[in-house]
């Protein structure tokens, strides 16, 4: 259901792969609320991914960025102002790879060259994204920046491997970055730390599925779908949340404040 809680506004996002990612998901529902938006990623992933048919579905232009590139980026916000006419106002970041991870290897024998591209691009490339807008005045005053994050943050998640340290970087530069552009301003920027999603992305976790089962059966409420996501990104972007900034919001059906469940519990018992 369209309440048109973004009627007039104008975003980019970046990271949408395909029909099953959050961001994918997530600009569907922003144009559903009646948002103009930019697609972008890297130009590797928009030959690997389908975001042509989300463009199309969208009305939207594709912009290639690599989030490592401050080339990229500045050409990025720069024509996508051009493109709307003026500023934009909100940004999705759902950016994240880990060389390691998809090398396998364990999190106490890191290939430390591999380390610093996850960081770069998974962590820093938020800064990036936010200093760039930032020296271009690229986001309107109330404008609303979301990066999304995963729990492992804050809690240990052995097979999340160095991902971890990379989203803790990514929610502390969400809060530093947000003290210095509210103040500029007023341009809020927040995390989501989402329930685990089968993704694309998350699909090459090892041992994803005993998360997502995991986390599903901990929730009160279950884990929340990559489309519930989306409607609460969206509510981020609305002025309905203009004074919230700086903040790790957990939208995971309850699992961040449960020590165990009856269910999990019972299941320990048996064993």
């Amino acid at each position: 259901m369209a309440q048109n809680l973004l009627q007039g506004k104008k975003g980019i996002i970046f990271g949408a792969l395909d029909e099953k990612s959050i961001a994918w998901k997530t600009a569907k529902r922003c144009v559903e609320q009646g948002a103009q938006i930019v697609l972008t990623n890297a130009p590797i992933a928009l030959r690997m991914g389908e975001i042509k048919k989300l463009a199309e579905e969208c009305n939207a232009p594709v912009i290639p960025a690599d989030v490592t590139n401050m080339d990229d980026l500045n050409n990025l916000f720069t024509k996508s102002m051009e493109h709307f006419g003026g500023q934009v106002d909100f940004v999705l970041h759902s950016v994240g790879m880990s060389i390691n991870m998809r090398k396998g290897n364990p999190y106490t024998d890191l290939n430390y060259d591999f380390t610093q591209k996850t960081m770069d691009i998974s962590a820093l490339s938020l800064h990036r994204v936010l200093q760039t807008a930032y020296k271009l005045d690229a986001i309107s005053e109330y404008g609303s920046v979301v990066a999304l994050t995963y729990i492992a943050a804050q809690r240990v998640f052995p097979d999340y491997s160095e991902m971890a340290d990379a989203k803790a970087m990514l929610e502390s530069i969400a809060r530093s970055f947000g003290y210095h552009y509210g103040v500029k301003n007023k341009v809020r920027i927040n995390t989501i730390s989402q329930s685990p999603v089968r993704t694309t992305a998350g699909s090459g976790v090892k041992g994803f599925d005993g998360f997502v089962n995991y986390a599903d059966q901990m929730s009160p409420l279950g884990n929340a779908s990559a489309d519930q996501c989306a409607d609460y990104t969206v509510t981020l972007f609305s002025d309905l949340t203009r004074m919230v900034t700086m903040q790790n919001l957990y939208h995971d059906g309850g699992f961040s404040s449960m020590g165990i469940s009856l269910p999990v519990a019972e299941k320990m018992a048996s064993e």
